[in-house]
């Protein structure tokens, strides 16, 4: 049953082990230390063990580990400076100043330096209202220097416990988002569903698999454990993911005229039977990527190959009424998903691992983007072109303005709310804060008005101190998979937390509605009014982007028909185009977030996302063709795959604002027309097609 299958995968997934384990991480310090009689030792302790859980975020051990180190220390020094300064109110509006900044610009080293410096500013935030003298100040400091070494150690012995279930579960979500890939690119064949409508989903599912599979190369290709041929786990793991990737190329490469094809077919059922054959295959890869992700075993039930000889049966009986060449191909390219499917099997097979070899460390390396930190890359993006600098400046000027109205204008005793607030839904482009902003809003009232019930008819301590575990559980649950159920949680886990403290629910549910309103009206206003960042600014870079690596992919895929032996640069070249065009999408989906008058372009960069989709769909599918291994291709074949080439380039040029008179006018030549009709030259002819499509959307859009 679908519902119980999903039931199970929750139980089991990783977002509910993270939940209770960083609960118990965090709350253990306060309950340990209660029961000595030492409750507010133990509860700024824990106020340590949740700032290091934001630093916490999912990767490698390495990673996470000097993560938690460098937060650590950086929690440290916050919790100390703003004990020392919180009473001078000038001196505590500067650090609010300069710490909002910097903890914002660290993020140009990637999004486990934002977190470091999210918590960081958190711990900041907590000690602004609790005023100590230097001696208290640096002791309370330790206590949470404490909480935060509490959490790394048991967080890290978590992992030496369990070395596998992470990538496990990763890698079982990411088959399961491409089985979720193949279910929609079934309707594409199916008369009932709209080709456009589906087409967005399916332009959206890619976004959703292009960040699964980034999150699975993180987790196995820089862990040195998941690399090791010693390790059986391991190397099912990433042959797994392997075979997974190049499953995903396969489907994108089964590319059709779909209206077409509905026009020629659509009365003879037999695209009902394709659509449906699809579906069940996706069906068997979620089963696969569920029994991954829950570390049980899995065995195929379903056989292909009755259904496609059913299916060929009905194209046979076709054959004299005209050509069924594209049915035929629909055929070859789902027996080829058939087997690429049963090839997932050999995770579950010992014998079958043991066989295959792992290639060397340094190969694995070059599919994953290294993050160094250095002065230069911090120093380089000082300037207003930088995106990180005018939202750290953005940041620092929006917390700045909720300082002075926490102290001066609101006279609630937790007006520092009004701070965290921004901080958690400022975000760099306006469609992400525009986004937080309501799911914070619509959270806070649905979470105060549920613990106002709960502290209303709910009088024991105990069964209160359980629903405020069940509260916090749920709050690190959703806290990176669902904004809204998050706050939705975290709001009566504080209210809850407060009447334990003797501060009155209904005073702080009305102060938290209050200063998340002001919060959420100052980050709306800044993101659209100081430096905003609109995405029809940005975008061009991102088409640019696609281009380039739809063009780096045709050459990756003509080097690789003179030297078939050396594949490592098609798949850096497959890899590139299937991130950029979800960079793509995602800029094109933000967009449309944004105030109407800010979106230009919008159904030309729609079109121009499914062109250069459809390009790199039929680039993919050349790679199974004949001439690649047996470097055929004739000289008029090269030609066209020449120009197909120089098209692309002119596009890529008028991004890059060259100037289009000095651009050789090479289309529509006339000089192809007189190949001879073959699936392989057609294909030619039509990649050749699509690429002129995509030169003169881009010459409309830059004129």
């Amino acid at each position: 049953m679908p519902q119980t299958r999903k039931l199970r995968t929750f139980i089991l997934g990783q977002q509910l082990t993270d939940g209770i384990r960083v609960t118990l991480e965090i709350i253990s310090p306060a309950i340990i230390l209660s029961l000595m009689g030492q409750f507010q030792i133990g509860l700024t302790a824990s106020l340590g063990a949740l700032c290091i859980s934001i630093c916490d975020a999912p990767g490698p051990v390495t990673h996470k580990r000097n993560g938690m180190m460098v937060g650590i220390v950086f929690v440290f020094l916050m919790a100390l400076i703003t004990g020392l300064v919180n009473a001078h109110i000038l001196l505590l509006g500067i650090l609010i100043l300069v710490a909002s900044f910097f903890f914002t610009m660290i993020s140009v080293y990637g999004s486990r330096a934002g977190s470091i410096g999210t918590a960081a500013l958190l711990i900041m935030v907590l000690k602004m209202t609790n005023q100590q003298h230097g001696g208290d100040a640096f002791l309370q400091s330790l206590y949470i220097l404490a909480g935060g070494v509490w959490y790394m150690i048991w967080a890290l012995l978590f992992y030496r416990l369990l070395p596998y279930r992470a990538a496990q579960r990763v890698l079982g979500e990411c088959v399961t988002e491409t089985a979720n890939y193949l279910f929609i690119k079934s309707r594409l064949y199916d008369t009932f569903f709209d080709i456009e409508v589906e087409y967005k989903k399916l332009l959206e599912q890619q976004i959703i698999v292009n960040e699964k599979q980034n999150e699975v190369r993180e987790i196995l290709f820089k862990s040195r454990i998941m690399l090791k041929e010693s390790t059986d786990k391991g190397r099912a793991l990433v042959l797994t993911f392997v075979t997974t990737v190049q499953l995903f190329e396969d489907i994108m490469a089964t590319w059709y005229d779909y209206g077409q094809l509905r026009k020629n077919y659509g009365g003879t059922g037999i695209l009902l039977g394709v659509s449906k054959v699809i579906q069940t295959l996706a069906n068997e890869l979620k089963k696969a990527g569920e029994a991954i992700h829950n570390n049980h075993a899995y065995t195929k039930d379903w056989d292909i190959l009755p259904a496609l000889n059913e299916l060929k049966e009905k194209i046979d009986g076709l054959s004299d009424q005209g050509s069924t060449i594209m049915l035929k191909k629909i055929l070859v390219n789902l027996r080829a998903l058939g087997k690429k499917t049963d090839e997932l099997q050999a995770y579950f097979n010992r014998e079958v691992v043991l066989k295959r070899k792992l290639r060397s460390t340094q190969y694995y390396l070059r599919f994953v983007n290294p993050q160094r930190v250095s002065w230069v890359a911090f120093k380089n993006n000082f300037t207003f072109k930088s995106s990180v600098f005018r939202h750290a400046l953005r940041m620092m000027i929006t917390c700045g303005v909720g300082f002075i109205i926490g102290k001066f204008f609101t006279t609630g005793h937790h007006s520092y709310w009004i701070i965290m607030t921004i901080i958690i839904i400022l975000k760099p482009g306006f469609s992400l804060t525009k986004k937080k902003n309501h799911d914070r809003l619509l959270g806070t009232i649905a979470g105060g008005v549920l613990g106002l019930i709960v502290l209303a008819f709910i009088k024991n301590e105990y069964f209160l101190f359980a629903l405020l575990f069940l509260f916090m559980l749920g709050t690190y649950t959703f806290i990176r998979i669902n904004y809204i159920l998050m706050v939705l949680f975290v709001t009566p886990y504080v209210m809850i937390l407060f009447h334990f403290l003797g501060i009155g629910a209904i005073n702080v549910a009305s102060e938290r509605l209050l200063d998340t309103a002001i919060a959420s009206l100052l980050a709306f206003l800044a993101s659209y009014f100081l430096f905003p960042q609109w995405e029809s600014g940005n975008i061009k870079e991102s088409m640019s982007a696609v281009v380039k690596s739809n063009l780096n992919y045709l050459k990756k895929l003509k080097e690789l028909a003179a030297n078939n032996e050396n594949v490592t640069p098609y798949n850096l070249a497959r890899k590139d185009v299937m991130v950029t065009t979800a960079n793509l999408s995602s800029a094109l989906n933000r967009m449309l977030s944004e105030p109407k008058s800010k979106q230009l372009f919008k159904s030309e960069i729609y079109q121009y996302v499914v062109l250069n989709h459809i390009l790199s769909s039929n680039i993919a599918s050349l790679a199974s063709l004949p001439q690649i291994k047996n470097n055929s291709f004739d000289d008029m074949q090269l030609k066209l795959i020449d120009n197909t080439e120089r098209l692309l380039g002119q596009s890529y040029g008028l991004l890059h604002d060259v100037v289009p008179s000095r651009i050789e006018k090479i289309r529509r030549t006339g000089e192809f027309a007189k190949m001879e009709n073959s699936s392989t030259n057609e294909q030619l002819k039509f990649i050749y097609k699509v690429s002129d499509d995509i030169l003169q959307l881009t010459e409309k859009m830059v004129a």
